[in-house]
């Protein structure tokens, strides 16, 4: 069989009314599937929330409430035709790939799922999710450490991971769904290749790192790097809250009573990321 990153994937990023996604709305959409040797196929929505969206959300997305209303599909309907492509994915036994796909996107459309169709998302597919892979949290794991670009740029978020990765970055047409989720691919792919590549010929700027960790993406199933980024997510959430409850180290963000929720790829509601 061939490596994980070479076989069929579906990556799925939304674009939604906020960044909570206990509260947030589905806006945007796209599904596309992708590799093994098949033709690539993308699907996209355009949803009517049906609630005002944060000011915020507009800013990065571009999607005003006005256009949504006239455009967009009722959330009902959209929401329902969003988890039966899920489900057809998940049956198949495709991964899922996005980035923060488990710290976010999943969590919210397990969200609409419940408010919509009045069942999870693991309750519309009919089966526990156990093939997801998320390009965020194999780059805080293999790559740690990197620091932030900038006062606006984060060190793990898609665009710094896809530079990082030597993907080019369009700006304009980031922070589009169907823009996000192919860049989310490609990275899962580029992050595969550099674990089965012989160590001495992997990138510079990877033998450069202090520590490095892509051997752990090499030789193992889907479904096992599942399982090791479940626990790679819950370490990092208990070392976070442990940072943030020290006065020392957190200063200004010191927060003694911090709870980080360590469920991966689906959280309890109410446990923000």
């Amino acid at each position: 069989m061939s490596p994980w990153h070479a076989q069929r994937m579906a990556a799925l990023d939304f674009e939604s009314s906020d960044k909570d996604a206990d509260t947030a709305r589905i806006v945007t959409c796209a599904l596309i599937s992708l590799n093994g040797g098949i033709p690539t196929d993308t699907r996209t929505w355009l949803l009517n929330p049906g609630i005002p969206m944060q000011p915020e959300a507009i800013k990065v997305h571009g999607i005003t409430d006005e256009y949504a209303a006239e455009h967009g599909m009722p959330a009902e309907q959209g929401v329902g035709e969003i988890a039966k492509a899920i489900t057809e994915v998940v049956a198949a036994g495709v991964p899922l790939v996005g980035h923060n796909i488990g710290g976010y996107d999943l969590n919210l459309l397990d969200r609409e799922c419940q408010r919509h169709l009045g069942d999870s998302l693991e309750g519309v597919c009919r089966q526990p999710l156990t093939r997801v892979i998320d390009t965020m949290v194999l780059d805080r794991y293999c790559a740690p450490f990197r620091k932030r670009i900038s006062e606006t740029q984060g060190p793990y978020q898609m665009r710094t991971t896809a530079e990082t990765y030597g993907l080019p970055w369009d700006e304009e047409q980031a922070h589009g769904a169907e823009y996000d989720a192919l860049m989310s691919a490609q990275a899962a792919y580029k992050m595969g290749v550099i674990a089965h590549t012989p160590y001495r010929q992997r990138p510079g700027w990877v033998l450069g790192l202090r520590v490095n960790r892509f051997n752990a993406l090499r030789d193992v199933t889907v479904e096992e790097l599942h399982e090791q980024q479940v626990e790679w997510y819950r370490e990092d959430a208990e070392r976070y809250q442990k940072w943030l409850r020290d006065p020392v180290k957190a200063k200004e963000k010191h927060d003694p009573k911090a709870v980080i929720p360590t469920a991966w790829p689906l959280r309890p509601v109410g446990g923000a990321a």
